[in-house]
């Protein structure tokens, strides 16, 4: 810490409950998390039960002695909570106790209602009394399974809580709270998180920070990026966010080309993030993470990485002040739904016929990704969000499970002059996992404006036509609902002999606006066709579709509008500059509106509008 405040450094306090020591799971093996597989053995980080007392009554401990000798320190400006925080699977005695007590506060005591709402007469599965509640690891029942990891989630969110409330009693008003929050991994970042609820966990911080990893080389698209700042800028009401783990060097196949790590940073930027921090230093010598690499390497001398992350930082130092806190007003948002991701997980879109197939997150990323091709940017809502108006169009991928209420908000905002974007598998359970004994999609039918009885997977490769398909062949992939238009446009159909009644995307005007319904899993372009579509219609700029460079846009500290153009491959682009007269933030040259201008391999322009 000394050497900290004599160089100027500011640091940040990461309390560290995530990694348990060697005697403590001696002396205490009840610490050690009781999962599906039975008690963890100690050797991996976080596999410990994060709701024992014992584990608690130490972690409280290590946490109060850290933060009585760092949080009066000058340089200590914020405290990072735990480390990319989940539930580990914990559901030994203590948590199955607790988790009964929870379905006794659900149902209000009703055991009837508990067996009728989950269908648990099925197979003898029925609770005759609270004391029969059987252990949650071996039930088959998918309202039960997915009830019991809502209510991990909600461990999660207690124990950040509890921390952050340690970590209030010695930090200065100056000091934030944050934490570094994860989405799914893929070997890189994926998709949204099962194992926790990001939205609730927010309220544990008061600066919302995520980790991000990616490919790299010829696999660098920036998408990772995108959603990923997207979800955490959302996360606080569009405040901005801290990138408190993103790769150097990485694994040995991310290795980046010249300029890659560079383009990465300002990526982060142009999503709102207000720093970019690299885990790690430099390369460990020996232990789990050997090879994932920092900036240095083990050898500690300067390399391609460490020289780009200077020259990064230098920028920041001379330019920063143009690009910090960038505030960002998007048009479009997801919606996205962890009851939905976690049913689809029980209950799989190609189930039973590919138990292994598209998973909740593929549909996400395959929405996502189409807009982040066509240069949309977006934000990220949850069920519990309150600012669907906010939004010219929302897009909803596979909404399966949810409450009633929350598709007829959906219904509100057509009705109130939104634009609706919807796909397949949404609508069709409540938030218990039971299918609605109604015509599907459920309540959405309505805004809709198209109703189904049947789905099935296109095993033989069935063909698209219509006025959303375009030229060449296009075919429905993974799952097909056979959709019937009750006052919808037909936009696509099944080109099958059996099949060709039936409508696969359909536009409905209701009331003041539209909703728009993708029944089958098209290929980009044609998703693509359909997003165009809805976007013209809600006045949404797509004057950069196209234009061969990635477009991000906020506002800066001086009330001038930033345009970051990042260029995601290895040739030059050129690039028509559409708007007022601005000036590179970075190198101060003049470029007058409606005029033309380059973009680098793997590089990045900043303008800033005057």
């Amino acid at each position: 810490m000394d050497a900290m405040e004599a160089a100027g450094i500011s640091v940040i306090i990461g309390t560290p409950t995530y990694a348990v020591p060697t005697w403590m799971a001696k002396a205490h093996p009840e610490v050690m998390a009781v999962t599906n597989e039975g008690r963890n053995g100690y050797g991996f980080r976080q596999l410990m039960d994060i709701t024992s007392p014992t584990y608690l009554f130490y972690a409280e401990r290590v946490i109060r002695e850290l933060m009585k000798v760092t949080a009066h320190r000058k340089c200590v400006i914020g405290f990072q909570i735990d480390n990319e925080t989940k539930h580990y699977g914990t559901a030994g005695p203590n948590v199955q106790q607790r988790f009964v007590k929870y379905l006794r506060e659900k149902f209000h005591d009703d055991l009837y209602a508990l067996n009728r709402e989950f269908g648990l007469d099925y197979w003898s599965n029925r609770l005759n009394a609270w004391e029969d509640a059987v252990d949650v690891r071996t039930a088959c029942n998918a309202s039960v399974r997915a009830e019991f990891e809502k209510f991990q989630r909600l461990l999660v969110t207690e124990f950040l809580l509890w921390q952050a409330d340690i970590v209030n009693e010695y930090r200065r008003e100056d000091q934030f709270i944050t934490h570094n929050f994860d989405g799914e991994w893929r070997n890189y970042s994926y998709g949204i998180q099962s194992d926790a609820d990001h939205f609730q966990e927010a309220n544990a911080v008061t600066v919302a920070g995520f980790d991000i990893y990616h490919p790299s080389q010829d696999l660098l698209t920036g998408k990772e990026i995108a959603f990923g700042g997207d979800i955490a800028r959302s996360l606080k009401g569009g405040d901005n966010y801290l990138i408190l783990e993103t790769q150097a060097q990485g694994y040995i196949n991310w290795l980046h080309y010249k300029g890659q790590l560079r383009l990465q940073a300002y990526s982060h930027l142009s999503e709102g993030a207000n720093s970019v921090m690299y885990w790690h230093w430099h390369s460990l010598h020996n232990s789990v993470e050997t090879y994932w690499r920092g900036i240095l390497s083990q050898d500690f001398e300067e390399n391609d990485t460490y020289r780009e992350v200077c020259r990064i930082g230098k920028e920041f130092a001379e330019k920063g002040d143009h690009l910090v806190n960038l505030k960002k007003k998007n048009d479009v948002a997801v919606l996205v739904s962890n009851p939905s991701l976690t049913a689809l997980k029980y209950f799989p879109v190609e189930f039973p016929q590919e138990m292994h197939g598209i998973q909740y997150n593929d549909i996400f990323r395959w929405m996502f990704d189409t807009l982040y091709d066509m240069n949309v940017e977006c934000d990220i809502l949850w069920p519990e969000s309150e600012n669907f108006e906010d939004y010219k169009v929302i897009v909803v991928p596979a909404l399966y499970a949810a409450e009633d209420a929350l598709l007829a908000r959906l219904n509100r905002f057509v009705e109130n002059g939104g634009h609706l974007v919807v796909s397949f598998k949404s609508g069709y359970s409540n938030e218990n996992n039971k299918v609605r004994p109604a015509v599907q999609p459920g309540i959405l039918h309505e805004s809709l404006g198209i109703i189904y009885h049947q789905y099935t997977t296109p095993r033989d490769s069935v063909g698209l036509t219509g006025t959303v398909i375009g030229g060449g062949v296009h075919k429905a992939r993974k799952f097909m609902e056979l959709l019937i238009p009750h006052g919808a446009e037909v936009l696509a159909s099944y080109d099958h002999y059996n099949w060709k009644e039936y409508a696969a995307v359909t536009k409905n005007h209701y009331r003041k606006g539209t909703a728009t319904y993708v029944g089958t899993m098209v290929d980009e372009e044609v998703l693509a066709n359909v997003f165009r579509g809805v976007l013209g219609e809600a006045g949404v700029d797509l004057s950069e579709e196209g234009s061969g460079v990635i477009l991000h846009q906020g506002t800066n500290d001086y009330g001038k509008i930033v345009r970051y153009y990042l260029n995601y491959s290895a040739e030059e682009k050129k690039v028509l500059y559409r708007y007022g007269n601005a000036a590179d933030v970075l190198t101060g040259e003049a470029v007058d509106s409606m005029s033309g201008f380059t973009v680098g391999a793997w590089d990045v322009r900043i303008l800033e509008e005057q």
